[in-house]
């Protein structure tokens, strides 16, 4: 099971650029790359997966447990020749003093070697005490190379080899010099229309040639060989569907905030995932339920007003009753309107509020929720939710006579205290929702979609 960390000393060191030409330029060999990405994020696992050509998975100490974020990796890695990690943040970055949560602890609980991508930008001999520190702060972290990043050319690199290898005994395994093209806007893949795939590929393609130019491949594929190996933990148990329901998910430019294990969670409960286009489609597939993820609504907000039959019929399914869940960028599209950069449009208009976005994050992090008794969904588990939010808009003019599904006890939320606007039998928050031991929600939405269907028809 060889597998290695790509980490950094500090966030935009250029980290997720390298790790998505690595997995591009061992694919190109013909390896099976399976990509993790720690922590929240949809962005970076997308770009990730598109390099691997395999869905990147999320291993985050917020929402699950050690054993399971183990477990979560020995599956994945199962059918897998490399694994490449990619942290968030810095190598000793994390929310509690003591590391628990940082990429270190994650690099330590998997046994997995660290390449440290370093920013060498304005840095000659300050790179040693660099090094030797991150050597020293941890020593159960084995830094077994470092790629020096954004070299301002030959006579730079020359004088930053020489350095590292006089102080430190860490290898340089690849220097990779500055390019502003290997710059990646954080609005592309995955919200993309689908024409406009192949020139994702092509940066892709790109980065890979000038990550696989200037590293060393071989070395790299020798420190993520020489990783421990891991026990492997007991299988998991095959879930027994809930219900068979078909339900319509929005993919599209606006809609792509997705994560791969909520959605094979959908297939295992029974649902069926029907994909529709809320830009281009006249009206929302036949279905028995609705979820409408994150995304970039405000970037599309025109084409989305235009669409008003589309508009309509989430409009209809949803006020006749029909199950529906959404986060972030779907409740802001089922709210009235969306107010940006001087401009205001339409939207489905179920929800009573404006969404006004801001230069600034609303809400930005981990959150920790404690369900009402308003949740629509029933049951007993859980209660307390651990997920994230990450979102510039805020609601403007909201009726006061709403109910909320959670009461926040991290984070922001709605509007500080309280999450998960309940309208009928939809449930829309700003929260992400992950689908992991603590917090099966997708079993819960699913039983919710079936129960809703049955007394739907009953009383018809």
């Amino acid at each position: 099971m060889a597998h290695l960390m790509i980490s950094a000393a500090h966030k935009s060191s250029g980290k997720t650029t390298v790790s998505i030409g690595l997995c591009a330029v061992f694919r190109r060999r013909g390896l099976l790359v399976q990509p993790f990405k720690k922590g929240p994020d949809y962005i970076d696992p997308l770009w990730l997966g598109q390099a691997a050509g395999r869905p990147c998975y999320n291993l985050d100490f917020h929402t699950m447990g050690r054993e399971e974020i183990r477990r979560s990796f020995a599956h994945r890695m199962a059918d897998a020749e490399l694994g490449l990690i990619e942290g968030n943040k810095g190598l000793y970055d994390g929310l509690d003093l003591d590391g628990s949560n940082s990429n270190a602890a994650l690099a330590v609980l998997l046994n997995a070697p660290v390449i440290l991508v370093l920013d060498t930008r304005g840095m000659t001999r300050g790179v040693a005490p660099l090094i030797l520190g991150y050597q020293a702060f941890e020593r159960r972290i084995r830094i077994a190379g470092v790629i020096l990043n954004s070299v301002g050319g030959p006579r730079h690199e020359s004088k930053l080899r020489r350095v590292i290898e006089h102080y430190t005994d860490v290898r340089v395994v690849g220097a990779v010099p500055r390019n502003e093209r290997m710059h990646i806007e954080e609005r592309h893949l995955g919200l993309m229309p689908s024409n406009e795939a192949e020139a994702a590929q092509r940066h892709i393609d790109r980065i890979a040639d000038h990550v696989g130019a200037h590293v060393d491949l071989d070395r790299i594929l020798e420190i993520a060989a020489s990783a421990p190996p891991m026990a492997p933990p007991p299988a998991p148990l095959p879930a027994e569907p809930v219900a068979r329901v078909r339900i319509a998910i929005a993919r599209d430019a606006a809609f792509g905030f997705y994560y791969p294990d909520d959605l094979e969670a959908f297939r295992a409960a029974g649902a069926e995932l029907v994909p529709f286009d809320t830009l281009e489609d006249e009206r929302m597939p036949e279905a028995d339920g609705l979820f409408i993820g994150g995304g970039f609504p405000e970037t599309c907000m025109e084409r989305l007003e235009a669409n008003e039959s589309m508009r309509r019929s989430i409009r209809e399914f949803i006020e006749g009753g029909g199950a529906a869940y959404a986060e972030c960028g779907g409740l802001m599209y089922l709210c009235r309107s969306i107010g940006w950069r001087g401009k205001r449009c339409e939207m489905v208009g179920v929800l009573p509020a404006e969404v006004q976005m801001h230069q600034k994050p609303q809400g930005r992090g981990y959150v920790r929720l404690c369900e009402t008794d308003q949740h629509p969904w029933g049951g007993e588990d859980p209660r307390v939710i651990h997920a994230h939010e990450f979102h510039y808009s805020g609601l403007d003019s909201l009726d006061p006579g709403l109910a909320f599904a959670y009461r926040v006890e991290r984070g922001y939320g709605v509007d500080g205290r309280h999450d998960g606007l309940v309208y009928r039998n939809l449930l829309a928050n700003y929260t992400h929702m992950r689908n992991v031991g603590e917090n099966r929600w997708v079993r819960r939405f699913v039983a919710h979609v079936a129960r809703v269907r049955t007394e739907r028809s009953g009383s018809r």
